[in-house]
Parts: structure tokens; sequence; C-alpha cells
């Protein structure tokens, strides 16, 4: 089982994937190749310390989120090397060259990354959505192996490797709030201590720069205890906006036909401690079958 999860910043895969990870690793142990992509060099999203300052600071905090959860971790870099710069509000080549070599080079199972709001009166952070946008558009090229050898050359073009194009699920986003749905939903109580631990890890995030945005419910946190209880609130109300119970922790995804269409048993097998709800699952069902034209 081989997962990538793209997302924009440093901390956002901890709010939202972080939980069925960790499931995952406990199921399949060395089996388990879990691995997570950040975007943006985090240098922009701070209100007292320099970008340079930020960006090392942020950098360290995701190496050390990766040490505790055990999956790899990858800055991504332009062609020439440079990471992308925080706010990255406008789709370049460079973004999708940069995702199709990254995604090829891991060749992953399931793809998870932000999803694109349908409802104009969401709310929406750019970053975000340049990220799920440039998603969705380099899925075909995937196994296109010449689609991108303008910035990455190879030595011959008459050789080219297949790979395999994943199943892609947009993730829940806190940032759309009242344009959020699912499909999956995982019970990731019985890992939410990693959870927290991780992006306890963020502390110029958590302790800093979102109680400073204030939108975002949180206020500083004296020690990992408290952490705790202000994500015990946070999953709560991402339960009461997709309807889940609350007082326990889930991640929700939606499934996309961006990638590969799975079948519903394949992911009933892949996905751990999946909560099942008849009417959610059969519109999943009908999705997957119309998709696939059975």
């Amino acid at each position: 089982m081989r997962v990538l999860h793209v997302h924009a910043h440093f901390d956002d895969f901890e709010f939202v994937a972080a939980g069925t990870f960790e499931l995952w690793r406990r199921r399949l142990g060395a089996e388990f190749h879990g691995k997570i992509v950040v975007c943006t060099d985090g240098r922009s999203g701070h209100q007292f310390r320099t970008r340079e300052e930020t960006a090392r600071m942020r950098l360290a905090e995701q190496e050390a989120s990766a040490r505790l959860g055990g999956y790899g971790f990858e800055l991504l870099r332009k062609p020439d090397g440079q990471p992308f710069e925080e706010a990255c509000r406008v789709l370049t080549t460079d973004l999708l060259a940069a995702l199709w070599k990254t995604i090829r080079e891991f060749e992953p199972d399931y793809l998870l990354c932000p999803p694109l709001p349908l409802d104009n009166l969401a709310g929406v952070h750019p970053d975000h959505i340049t990220v799920a946008e440039a998603v969705r558009r380099v899925a075909y090229m995937i196994n296109v192996p010449h689609a991108f050898l303008g910035e990455y050359t190879v030595a011959d073009e008459t050789k080219s490797r297949w790979v395999g194009t994943p199943v892609i699920l947009n993730t829940y986003d806190g940032y759309m709030t009242g344009a959020n749905g699912c499909d999956l939903v995982v019970n990731v109580e019985e890992a939410f201590d990693v959870i927290a631990a991780e992006s306890w890890c963020h502390q110029s995030q958590i302790n800093e720069w979102l109680p400073w945005v204030a939108r975002h419910h949180i206020e500083p946190t004296a020690d990992l205890a408290a952490w705790k209880a202000k994500l015990r609130g946070r999953f709560d109300r991402q339960a009461r906006e997709l309807g889940l119970p609350i007082g326990r922790a889930h991640e929700a995804f939606t499934v996309t036909a961006w990638g590969s269409v799975p079948t519903f048993a394949d992911l009933s097998r892949d996905f751990p401690h999946l909560v099942s709800d008849p009417a959610r699952d059969a519109r999943l069902w009908d999705r997957l079958r119309r998709w696939s034209g059975t």
C-alpha cells in the first residue's frame, strides 16, 4: 500500500489524514509506505517572525512530525530546485510539472489532496484550491512519460516507464465550511494521541499563527494536554458540519474520478475502521458504478 498526501502547507496533513495514515501503519507495518508532499515554503504565514526564520522553523516542525508518524516527507520544488512560494494563487506549468514528477516517482495506489468547492458561497484558502486544481489537471498526465520533458529531460525518449494512475480522494477542508462532503468516514479515535502529538510539533502554527488569525477558534495552549482539548473541539466542529457523531475523532474523504476509479469493494478493503452508513454507502456505490460504466 502506497499512499501520497499532497497539500499546500506544513501542518495541513495532520488535521485531515494523520490518523488514517497511523491506522494504515499499524495494520500493514512495513507493507505501508506513506508520504506527504508540501507544496509551499511556508514563509508567509507568520506575524512576527521573519520570512526566512518562518520557513526554517516550519520545515523543521514538519520533519519532526514525520519522525513521529513514520511517514516520508518532501517539500515540493520547482524544476530549477527552488521551493514554491506560499500564496501560490496562480496555477503554473512548474507546479504541474513538479507534481507530475513526484507522483510518478512515488507511484502511489492512493493520492489524497484538498477538494475544490462546488459552492461559490464557500470560503476558500487560495493555496488549497490551487493545489487541488493542480492535482486534478495533472492526473491524466501521470502516465504520460513525455508530458513535461521540457522541464525534466531524459537520456532516451524511446524508453518509457509505465506508471499506474492512483485513486484520488479529497480530504476535508476546514476553510470550506458549509461545502464539505464525504464518501468515506474513518474512525481514527484510537490514533487520536498520535494526531495530537504530530500536530503539536507545529508550534509556530498552533500557538502563534492560528490564534493570531482568529478564525480557527484556536487559542494558545500551555501543553499537549490542553492542545488535545482544543483538537477535540476541532473534530467536533467537523463532525457537526458533516453530520457525524461528536465526541470521537473521524477523518473524512471524498472519492473523485480525477484518477483511477475504484470499486466499492476496493475502498472497503483498503481503508481501515470505516464507519458504515447505508445511505452514504449506497450513493457512493451508485456513483462508482456509473463512473466505471458497469
